[in-house]
């Protein structure tokens, strides 16, 4: 049963790093939430299972290995696609600014609960 969906949003604003950018909109998403979820119906917050979509210009250039590190618990199923947006330098010299956008849903095994 889906629980909740959280959205957030980050940068890698002069190095071009899509994976950094991609953590940072996670934590976005994470750290500007506190639910208790699992507490509330009965779960250990490991048995979160976190659905997890990304979107940036380059999905091909995020370490999902990486991504998954920035859960503290739970098990995250993560999915990188086309979204996000690059933003090239004014002075069009150096990398772009890249922009993750991501979201989080989630669910319990609520077949459990009995």
């Amino acid at each position: 049963m889906r629980i909740l969906t959280e959205f957030g949003m980050g940068t890698s604003l002069r190095r071009g790093d899509y994976t950094e950018a991609a953590c940072r909109a996670l934590r976005d998403a994470l750290w500007h939430n506190s639910i208790n979820a699992a507490e509330l119906f009965g779960f250990a917050k490991e048995d979160m299972r976190l659905a997890v979509q990304i979107g940036v210009a380059e999905p091909d250039l995020v370490d999902v290995g990486k991504v998954a590190e920035v859960f503290p618990y739970g098990v995250p199923e993560i999915t990188v696609g086309q979204g996000g947006l690059d933003v090239p330098r004014p002075e069009g010299v150096g990398n772009a600014t890249v922009i993750a956008v991501a979201s989080i849903t989630v669910s319990f095994d609520m077949e459990r609960v009995a």
